[in-house]
């Protein structure tokens, strides 16, 4: 089982997704072919899992709880050093 994602292989995961819907007969084999790398029908069954559950968890909660990193995301959090803390 790989069950690291690199930034090509999610970006043709999201490709595959569009491309085959949830009506395309043998959608999970098509999106492990077309992702490659190893990935089997359980990894992208699994990761398609998670992505609804981040969309479900950003949805219910908004982008505050993100941790994707970097100055913008600390910023948006309001922890960036421009910040006010009413001090």
């Amino acid at each position: 089982m790989s069950s690291s994602w690199t930034f090509s292989q999610n970006k043709l995961f999201e490709d595959a997704l569009d491309k085959y819907d949830k009506d395309t007969p043998d959608r999970w084999q098509n999106v492990a072919r077309a992702v490659g790398g190893g990935k089997t029908v359980d990894d992208v069954k699994r990761h398609y899992a998670e992505l609804v559950r981040d969309t479900t968890n950003i949805d219910a909660t908004g982008l505050q709880n993100l941790q994707y990193g970097g100055s913008s995301s600390s910023n948006a959090k309001g922890g960036g050093s421009s910040s006010s803390t009413g001090r």
